[in-house]
């Protein structure tokens, strides 16, 4: 029997469009405009009262000597000490006076504390976020796991923060606090080593791979068979898309992955259950549980974007021998959530004189709340993350009872332990959190699932259900790590052997790690703590009455892909797949990003160094705002041939004539291709999708799901309505799509092409005909939006960025948005363009998803790289630093990246000593 829940029996989780970090009560809101009445309470003063001191001399305790603190017109800090443990204590005072707002406020997401600040609404939230326990699991790492050095360097920095808190208001620390007040007696607490360490919980969290897919598999099994679901889930497509890794294989007799070896074709990986079918040769029996996990998942706050293909990043570093600089380029994009302020903060670290006690001379994006620097280079290397998209978690169906839950026939107890989540402005929560063996049971966190799979089809294979079954998650990032220790030994590599050597320690999340060094090295490594199974794939949720599908341990490092100066000269890492998998023995994932982005920088490489051509600096900047369209250079030529009556939509299909699929921002044609690709992606398969898996407010005419035989007047057809949150919802559009599409085209009659049509289309049962109905629907879809005079249309008008605080600014009456948030920016790009401004089709065209920094590294002549944020160094609004940089971001542009003594000194603006 399920635990207590947080929901009212009998009630559903909210579920409101934009609900994902919405952190506000509506009476929050009320109070912030109430408070802008007040006059001089909310005038300058208190807006300028948090403002940081950038210039003169402050005095902080515990440091041992003089500190520099050099800002150039940016805001953008670089810090000089005399040893690490004042250099990672001014790292910490530095950031808390630019973004510790947005620090403490991810300190409460990863705690499960968010009701303390903002009160009734994010209950559920914590009470999802306690049953995962990030917060838990940082402490044992802090406590047991990661090593004296990095505990110092934590503790320096938890001080370095505390001294910018002391003895200051909450109102002079961020404007928000001042709103705060008026509903909650806040008080803001002394920051600790843990809450850097929790931080890396919840990165791995919105990088944890498969999850969604693993549920939505599962719920496609109401609706469609084992085979269409396998159409929608095509495998890689290793023929047109290269891997990151194409040499190298295995040694049998030593265990390691060696990067020269010949892959040879082995018998392929564990297959596990065939798509569709569930454990125990159930199908479709998990409807119920899985719907509500889902609908739990679209309420946790998404710190660095919608889990899924639009997560990603893109990387590639190119050897000197390719460049004109003779020395190597790397350039990375990291593909997240947009937020204000960005999630990346970026800093230099500079030990006045490098030396064995003093190591450090590194600068690079980092994140506000953690020491230390998560990207970029220092003297001797640079690096580059992207997100390598291993599974790392697994499903569980447990058959739970009173007493705990079974295995292999036998009853073991829960392990339990009691929650209290504090509310602001209401009564203390209290939550029984319960694990298995394999993890907590996230279903206790949704009433829905008091029964579950009451009505699952469950094979001989599976016990009876009883009461229902409950859904565990085992997750690696649940089990203490020390990828904490790997950043400060990145910091401080300086060859391709100590770069090696941290990545080994960079547990969670599992990322692609591309390297370059003044030697003229590059290199790359898979790491990641990446489960080996005892049987399955991964694909769906596993019987967790039978130990045969346990974890039976993890990919040694040894045994993980990478390479070091490939014969080609380039790698390129933009979350396909790693290595074919029928060469490499250890299944890292099913569920590859598709490679139409990867295959698109290397083309873009190939095309540019052929002929024994170079690429410079400037040629990797344009590479990454290259905006064009691959499913476009498919499905455009059809639909030219398309015989359209119609005058209007004939008006809008000439616009497809000679239109080169690039995606800029005043094309009227990509806005009206992507129209009607996201009409052909809701005709073809989004219409034949369950419930669960459509976004809100899309509601159609179907029969239901349990119905049989044809629809007659006791079998009648009903009006149902997606229940997914727009940014999560299916089909998204991305390149998973494109490869579900791709074979179908050529097709002129399969059941995709057939709908029954409505009062106002008409039914299709040929290619021809639904891509004809797109076209007509798109026409008028782009009439409603911009306007009848197609003349007038422009993909950026569709396709809007707007920036919003992560907390004031996600909700409540304009007048608030307008004071916190920044925008919109019409852009170019889209979905799965290298210039990955992503969408989702399934919702709208609204930019869900960014490249949320630029960066190209030259390599060896530092002060000659280039970056820029999303956003801006300040997290205070209306602060000069506050989106400074959005504009050159929306053009592709880059600044100059200082790096070397006398280049900071040149572009100095402001400096602070921070003084004993």
């Amino acid at each position: 029997m399920p635990s207590n829940t947080t929901a009212p029996p009998g009630k559903k989780t909210a579920k409101k469009k934009g609900r994902r970090a919405r952190l506000l009560l509506l009476v929050l809101v009320l109070a912030l405009v109430a408070g802008i009445g007040f006059g001089g309470y909310w005038g300058v003063s208190t807006v300028r009262a948090s403002f940081p001191q950038t210039t003169g001399e402050i005095r902080l305790d515990r440091l041992s000597a003089d500190v520099e603190v050099k800002r150039d017109a940016n805001g953008i800090p670089q810090i000089y000490a005399d040893n690490e443990a004042d250099l990672f204590r001014a790292q910490g005072y530095v950031q808390a006076q630019d973004r510790f707002y947005e620090m403490d406020v991810r300190r409460h997401v990863t705690a499960g504390r968010l009701s303390e600040m903002f009160g009734e609404s994010q209950v559920d939230t914590d009470a999802f976020l306690r049953t995962l326990g990030w917060r838990r699991v940082a402490q044992e790492e802090y406590d047991k796991v990661l090593s004296p050095e990095t505990k110092k360097y934590l503790q320096a920095y938890a001080e370095g923060v505390n001294a910018y808190l002391k003895d200051r208001a909450p109102k002079d620390v961020s404007v928000e606090y001042a709103a705060l007040a008026l509903t909650n007696d806040y008080t803001i607490e002394p920051w600790t080593p843990v809450d850097s360490v929790a931080w890396l919980k919840a990165m791995a969290w919105d990088l944890r791979g498969n999850m969604q897919d693993e549920i939505d598999r599962s719920l496609m099994t109401s609706r469609l068979s084992a085979k269409q679901i396998k159409q929608l889930y095509p495998e890689y497509p290793y023929a047109l898309h290269q891997p990151i890794v194409d040499k190298g294989a295995v040694d049998e007799s030593t265990g390691a992955f060696d990067p020269k070896a010949d892959a040879t074709e082995g018998d392929g990986t564990t297959t596990g259950d065939t798509p569709g079918t569930g454990p125990g040769g159930s199908s479709g029996g998990v409807s119920s549980q899985l719907g509500a996990l889902s609908e739990v998942l679209d309420t946790v706050p998404a710190l660095l974007g919608p889990n899924g293909n639009g997560i990603g990043s893109n990387s590639w570093v190119v050897s000197g021998r390719l460049t004109t600089s003779g020395k190597p380029l790397l350039a990375n994009d990291p593909h997240l959530a947009p937020q204000l302020p960005s999630l990346w903060y970026q800093m230099g670290l500079h030990c006045r004189s490098v030396s064995a006690t003093c190591r450090y001379d590194v600068a690079g994006y980092t994140f506000s709340g953690m020491p230390g620097v998560i990207i970029g280079h220092n003297d001797k290397i640079a690096w580059g993350l992207t997100n390598l998209g291993a599974d790392v978690t697994d499903l569980y169906l447990e058959k739970i009872g009173p007493d705990g839950y079974l295995v292999d026939g036998k009853v073991k107890p829960f392990t339990s332990r009691e929650e209290t989540i504090k509310v602001a402005g209401g009564e203390d929560r209290k939550i029984t959190v319960r694990s298995t063996g394999h993890g907590p049971l996230v279903s206790d966190r949704s009433s829905e699932l008091e029964t579950v799979g009451q009505k699952a089809p469950v094979g001989n294979a599976a016990p009876d259900r009883g009461t229902g079954y409950g859904v565990s998650l085992q997750w690696t990032a649940l089990q203490p790590g020390k990828s904490m220790d790997a950043i400060f030994a990145l910091d401080r590599a300086k060859d391709f052997t100590a770069f090696r050597a941290a990545a080994k320690n960079f547990e969670v999340p599992s990322q692609n790690l591309i390297y370059a060094d003044t030697e003229g090295n590059i290199g790359y490594q898979s790491p990641g703590k990446i489960p080996q199974r005892s049987k399955g794939d991964g694909t769906l949720p596993a019987p967790g009455w039978d130990s045969s599908w346990k974890w039976k341990g993890y990919i040694p490092f040894e045994k993980l892909p990478y390479e070091e100066n490939p014969k080609r000269g380039y790698i390129v890492t933009a979350n396909q797949a790693v290595i074919d998998e029928k060469t490499y023995p250890d299944l890292l994932t099913k569920d590859w990003g598709y490679g139409s982005r990867s295959q698109r920088i290397n083309d873009l490489i190939e095309s540019k160094t052929k002929d024994g051509g170079k690429i410079s600096p400037d040629d990797m900047r344009t590479m990454q705002t290259d905006n064009r369209s691959e499913i476009a250079t498919l499905l455009n030529p059809l639909l030219l041939k398309i015989d359209i009556s119609d005058p209007s939509v004939r008006e809008a299909q000439k616009l497809l004539e000679g239109w080169d699929y690039t995606q800029e921002p005043d094309s009227a044609a990509a806005a009206y291709f992507n129209a009607v690709w996201r009409n052909v992606l809701k005709l073809a398969f989004g219409n034949k999708l369950p419930k669960e898996l459509r976004a809100e407010g899309d509601c159609i005419n179907v029969r239901p799901a349990e119905a049989t035989g044809p629809v007659d007047e006791q079998n009648k057809l009903v009006r149902e309505c997606g229940e997914r949150d727009p940014d999560s919802a299916q089909p998204d559009g991305g390149d998973r799509w494109y490869e579900v599409v791709r074979p179908l085209l050529k097709q002129e009659k399969s059941e995709w092409w057939v709908t029954p049509g409505n009062r106002l289309d008409a039914p299709t049962e040929t290619r021809d005909q639904l891509l004809a109905q797109a076209m007509k629907d798109a026409r008028w879809e782009l009439t409603a939006k911009l306007g009848k005079d197609v003349s007038t249309w422009s993909w950026g008008r569709l396709h809007q960025l707007t920036l919003k605080n992560q907390t004031l600014g996600t909700a409540g009456p304009g007048v608030v948005q307008k004071l916190l948030n920044r925008g919109p920016w019409n852009l170019g790009g889209g979905e799965a363009a290298v210039d990955a401004t992503g969408w989702n089709a399934a919702g709208g065209y609204d930019v869900i998803w960014v490249p949320s920094m630029r960066m190209v590294v030259n390599v060896g002549d530092w002060d000659k790289s280039r970056w820029v944020n999303l956003t801006g160094a300040s997290g205070h609004a209306f602060h000069s630093n506050y989106t400074d940089q959005t504009d050159a971001w929306a053009k592709g542009e880059l600044y100059d990246w200082v790096y070397s003594k006398a280049a900071v000194e040149a572009a100095v603006k402001d400096t602070l000593v921070l003084k004993p």
